[in-house]
């Protein structure tokens, strides 16, 4: 009979999955500062590519005081966003929407790494594993930052289709 699953369990998997998850940020976000043309948004990605590295520093110190190797898992949700970063890319890559595209994207990570910060930090707090709490938070609030920092960025950017001639529309038929 397989032993009962643990919210220690829980955490380390979660743990893993993060860690593989912000490896393949680390390497979005390089591609990502790459493709960008906007000044501002490529600083943002490699500032925050920078920050991601120490994240990822800060990850092994967690498994560290759990007393487990530093191992990432195959992170679906991570393969999913990039993949679909990928197919941006390819479609708006040099397109007057490319920024606007890039930066969904970026936030797309950030929303799921908020969320997985906020587990971990409030599983940590039950579990006792208290170092790793200010660990949990300090990365966890860079990400809330980097995707405050992304939505000035969009905000800041001039609406792609500004110089587009407008579109027609059709008027909606009445119902008689």
């Amino acid at each position: 009979m397989a032993t009962e699953k643990t919210l220690a369990d829980a955490f380390h998997e979660t743990l893993k999955d993060v860690y593989y998850a912000e490896k393949q940020s680390v390497k979005a976000l390089k591609k990502s500062a790459g493709a960008a043309k906007a000044p501002e948004l490529k600083k943002a990605f490699e500032d925050h590519r920078a920050e991601s590295e120490e994240q990822v520093e800060r990850l092994t110190q967690i498994f560290e005081i759990i007393g487990k190797p530093a191992r990432g898992k195959t992170c679906e949700a991570m393969q999913g966003i990039t993949s679909e970063m990928e197919e941006d890319l390819e479609d708006f890559g040099e397109s007057p929407a490319a920024d606007e595209v890039l930066i969904g994207c970026a936030q797309a990570v950030e929303h799921y790494e908020i969320a997985r910060y906020g587990l971990l930090r409030n599983w940590a707090r039950k579990l006792g594993y208290d170092e790793a709490v200010p660990l949990l938070e300090q990365t966890l609030a860079e990400e809330k930052k980097a995707d405050e920092l992304l939505t000035q960025v969009a905000d800041g950017l001039s609406a792609p289709e500004a110089d587009a001639p407008p579109v027609a529309r059709k008027a909606p038929a009445r119902a008689r």
